[in-house]
């Protein structure tokens, strides 16, 4: 077992691109990872990754382990979950992402009560607005508002919710509602950004069909929580799930405009790795945060 767990730490370490990340994401220190890795590669004779002050970059040697260690753990993770399944008793780890605002609220306060139900399943929660690479990293579900991109991966959509643009009274006061798409262009407009965003294109519906803004601020950033925060303060524009800002709506801090062209809705799904879909706990869990999520946004938009 104790080389099986070599072969764990050094394929998180090659998907996380350091020896820390690797550790804290497996729960041990950097110095065990490491001497994991040492020990791994005194039994292949080879040297697994070239070492940077940053970064563990995997040798060609390291690359071609990687490809068929990481099958290995995926087969002995398949495994596992066929007997689980078999047993009646669901075990083992599962590794999470959520958009920040989404996993605060919803997925990281409803894991306590996943855990009561099923003591023997594992949550680990990583939650970002920066989109995730699922395969790369090694997640096994992903929550996600949006669309799903890529065919090597399987979706289950929960729920459809509806966007809006919002902006404080302060606002609008000093700088003037704008009442058709084009003058948004005029505006600060709060955007969530981080490499590879898209978000400074924003769409909305019309009569003459889509309208694509590129649109303009004096502010950004990689956490949309911080983009509600600048709103209230009177700062700019945001385009957001209604249910997020729902309460800012109905207590009148924020106000809800250009409701004659608004966003088109966004999806609420879960996306996981094809592989995954017969995994018990992955479905428990898919089940449980799907319910869970769908009477949380009915309740807020109910105002209950």
């Amino acid at each position: 077992m104790a080389y099986l767990d070599n072969v764990a730490v050094f394929v998180r370490v090659v998907e996380l691109g350091n020896l820390s990340a690797a550790g804290r994401d497996m729960r041990i220190s950097p110095a065990v990872a490491s001497n994991r890795i040492k020990e791994l590669e005194k039994h292949l004779g080879v040297r697994l990754f070239n070492r940077t002050t940053r970064q563990l970059m995997p040798t060609e040697q390291g690359r071609v382990f990687y490809d068929g260690a990481r099958k290995v753990l995926e087969a002995v993770s398949d495994a596992e979950a066929a007997v689980s399944a078999l047993s009646g008793q669901p075990r083992g780890t599962i590794r999470v992402t959520a958009p920040l605002g989404l996993g605060r609220r919803m997925i990281a306060s409803g894991i306590p009560e996943f855990r009561n139900r099923y003591p023997d399943i594992e949550v680990r929660l990583r939650l970002s607005d920066h989109e995730v690479d699922i395969l790369k990293e090694g997640i096994d579900v992903a929550f996600r508002l949006g669309l799903l991109e890529d065919s090597s991966l399987r979706m289950r959509g929960i729920l459809d919710c509806e966007r809006v643009l919002v902006a404080s009274p302060t606002y609008l006061d000093k700088r003037g509602e704008p009442k058709t798409p084009e003058e948004l262009l005029a505006h600060d407009c709060l955007m969530l950004r981080y490499p590879g965003a898209r978000e400074h294109v924003w769409t909305l519906q019309t009569e003459a069909g889509p309208r694509k803004l590129d649109v303009r601020g004096p502010y950004d950033s990689d956490d949309g929580d911080v983009l509600t925060g600048w709103a209230l303060a009177g700062h700019g524009v945001i385009l957001k799930p209604r249910f997020e800002v729902e309460p800012f709506i109905r207590d009148r801090r924020l106000q809800v405009i250009l409701t004659a062209a608004p966003p088109p809705p966004v999806q609420l799904a879960a996306v996981f790795p094809h592989r995954q879909y017969q995994d018990t706990k992955l479905r428990l869990l898919l089940d449980f945060m799907a319910d869970r999520c769908q009477r949380m946004i009915r309740d807020i938009l109910a105002g209950r």
